[in-house]
């Protein structure tokens, strides 16, 4: 039997990375740039004192800045991992620093805006090449990274028309070797396919968290008791950071409101078939819900393994 082949390359791919944005999805970025030696050089750059400070205590880094040009200075790899509603702010901030040859690439949930806001200020030289990780948890901050958040996660890369495919690849084996899967696809696409499983999902989360919470104070003592396995889920997804859902939700309305009006028909579907005692409808309609979840089971997407959580897997 042949040895497993290792994703990590024998020389690091970058010299000097800027994760631009170091909570969640910045902090494992660097935790597995260290950990399969990626880059030569990880700057951190976060806007509060005290984050900057737990960078540089845990290892992410070799140097911390709030300064998103500082940052960038030099480097042949620029991460911005920051809600997409900043994305305009820094992208100006950085044009001036961003060195022939350098990639700009990010890690947002939403991809039209990310080339709306961004793009413009890419100069010539430079490689856009936007992408979108499929990993997280509820939990945020420096302190809530770890190297295996990208293992078996899909990686989905925008790349604009025109991209240069070195640069691409190049991106593309980051996030390979860092455990992840990655395919390409179109900006808009991405963000009709991202309304359904990821944004409507969270709405959905933050809806039914927001009705529990505003029921009559007799209940809601009752309802964090025995929460089911179910609610409990639910809580779990709405206590995601709301700046950066916010954002998601404002830049990609088009496509959450096509995905929240069919919802809503078929809530309405099922309100009816439920009020007329129609057994059948339900049953069916729960069968196919459980194809679903198989078909999630089968691709080996039911779960991100989150060390700090018992019985992660």
């Amino acid at each position: 039997m042949s040895a497993p082949v290792s994703k990590t390359p024998k020389a690091p791919l970058f010299q000097k990375v800027a994760i631009i944005g170091v909570g969640l999805i910045g902090s494992s970025l660097a935790h597995a740039i260290r950990r399969h030696g990626l880059a030569k050089k990880i700057v951190g750059c976060t806007r509060s004192a005290e984050s900057r400070d737990k960078v540089l205590a845990l290892g992410l880094a070799e140097e911390a800045t709030q300064d998103p040009a500082a940052a960038a200075e030099g480097a042949d790899l620029v991460i911005i991992c920051t809600p997409v509603g900043t994305y305009e702010d820094i992208g100006r901030a950085i044009a001036p620093k961003l060195s022939a040859g350098v990639i700009v690439t990010d890690a947002g949930s939403v991809k039209q805006a990310v080339v709306r806001d961004l793009g413009p200020f890419i100069p010539d030289g430079a490689h856009f090449v936007p992408g979108h990780p499929i990993a997280g948890t509820e939990h945020s901050g420096p302190e809530s990274g770890f190297a295996e958040l990208f293992e078996d996660r899909w990686c989905i890369l925008t790349p604009p028309p025109g991209t240069d495919a070195g640069a691409v690849a190049k991106v593309a084996a980051l996030w390979e070797a860092c455990g992840a899967m990655v395919t390409t696809m179109d900006v808009r696409h991405h963000d009709r396919v991202l309304a359904i499983t990821s944004h409507l999902p969270h709405l959905i989360a933050y809806t039914i968290v927001a009705t529990a919470s505003d029921v009559e104070e007799s209940l809601q003592g009752e309802v964090a008791k025995y929460s089911a396995g179910g609610f409990r889920d639910f809580t779990r997804i709405a206590a995601s950071d709301p700046i950066m859902w916010r954002d998601i939700f404002l830049n990609n309305r088009e496509a959450v409101l096509e995905m929240l009006q069919r919802f809503s028909e078929d809530l309405t579907a099922l309100q009816r078939a439920i009020r007329w005692g129609e057994g059948e409808v339900l049953e069916d309609m729960f069968r196919r819900t459980r194809e679903a979840r198989r078909r999630v089971l089968e691709e080996h997407q039911a779960g991100t393994f989150d060390p700090r959580e018992p019985g992660s897997s």
